[in-house]
């Protein structure tokens, strides 16, 4: 006879193991999607990376597109979050310029995507995915665009008088640029500084909103 299931039941925290599993899950996603591409990483070899079947992959992840998702919108609402934060900061510090503009955007994501074989670098991989490619576009206005349009916001508010589709096209160029620090970091020479290339990154970013305002 089956057990009548509860209300305790149904809101019981899944296991230790549980959570566990889901978070091999997402990282062996992340990384297989960076490297391979949604069309190169399949449950199963997601399932293989994260020592799980791909029955377990389904079970936590849903289907591959859901999956996808998932792995984006886990990092990206953090990623959020602390350069939002980082705007906040400034503006109560009355320190909200340009350059803290560059610095709350490259800042959040950089910090964490130099390590070469950290997660966060896959993550930056993978998001360089999905921002040039608008197979992906739902993903990228659920997840980036609320974000990018406080960004551009903000731009307006300090470069008043500029077409709004300036300062996106400034933004978008911005966006690209930071991605390429983690991404392309061994063609910028074999022993190339990671931090020297964030601040050239900063300048650089820099230069071409202070150009707007000349």
């Amino acid at each position: 006879m089956s057990r009548k299931i509860d209300d305790k039941d149904r809101l019981r925290a899944p296991s230790a193991k549980s959570l566990a599993a889901q978070g091999r899950i997402l990282d062996a996603a992340e990384k297989l999607f960076s490297l391979y591409g949604f069309d190169g990483a399949s449950l199963r070899d997601i399932g293989k990376a994260a020592e799980v079947s791909a029955a377990l992959v389904a079970h936590h992840g849903g289907t591959k597109d859901e999956l996808f998702e998932k792995v984006v919108a886990r990092r990206a609402a953090e990623l959020s979050a602390l350069r939002l934060a980082l705007i906040e900061e400034y503006r109560q510090a009355g320190q909200l310029d340009l350059a803290a503009l560059v610095e709350a955007y490259v800042t959040p994501l950089l910090s964490r995507a130099v390590t070469p074989d950290g997660p966060w670098v896959h993550y930056a991989r993978l998001v360089a995915h999905v921002s040039t490619d608008e197979r992906w576009s739902a993903i990228t206005s659920k997840w980036f665009d609320p974000t990018a349009a406080r960004f551009v916001e903000e731009l307006g508010l300090l470069l008043p008088g500029v077409a709004p589709e300036v300062l996106r096209a400034r933004y978008v160029f911005m966006v690209s640029a930071t991605l390429s620090v983690p991404t392309a970091l061994w063609r910028m020479g074999e022993n190339a500084d990671p931090a020297r290339a964030i601040q050239e990154l900063k300048a650089f970013c820099l230069a071409g909103f202070k150009d707007l305002a000349v």
